[in-house]
């Protein structure tokens, strides 16, 4: 069976921390995207996995954002913007979730398209200044 989010090597940027953290949240969304269509639906696990996309993708964002501010990376307005967006977007998911709102085809097709744009063209953009730093 193919997954929702197959992890591929386009996705890997070669800054391991990152990579490893962008591996978490294909196979979180991908955990996400089965319990969806699972005939038997476990909600706490859908909380959980919600929760854990939530809490997750703040921390991540957080790390890259230091390195942004400590290393000056011309573009960090920018992209905080966006992960501020995907940040308002999955805590309003996990909100819906938990006032009895089911996760929909499209809030997952929302992640998928989201994570793919974000990985593979708003953060390879960083990763020649990163480089340039010494952050492998």
């Amino acid at each position: 069976m193919t997954s929702f989010m197959p992890w591929s090597d386009k996705f890997i940027l070669g800054i391991d921390s990152i990579d490893e953290q962008h591996h978490w949240l294909v196979d979180a969304t991908n955990r996400l995207h089965e319990q969806v269509e699972s005939q038997m639906q476990d909600d706490t696990a859908l909380r959980e996995i919600l929760e854990g996309l939530v809490d997750y993708t703040v921390n991540h964002f957080i790390l890259e954002e230091e390195l942004f501010d400590r290393l000056g990376y011309p573009e960090t307005d920018a992209h905080k913007a966006e992960h501020d967006d995907l940040t308002r977007q999955a805590i309003q998911l996990l909100l819906d979730f938990e006032k009895g709102k089911a996760v929909s085809e499209e809030a997952l097709e929302f992640l998928k398209g989201w994570l793919m744009h974000h990985i593979l063209r708003v953060d390879k953009a960083y990763v020649p200044f990163l480089q340039e730093h010494g952050i492998k």
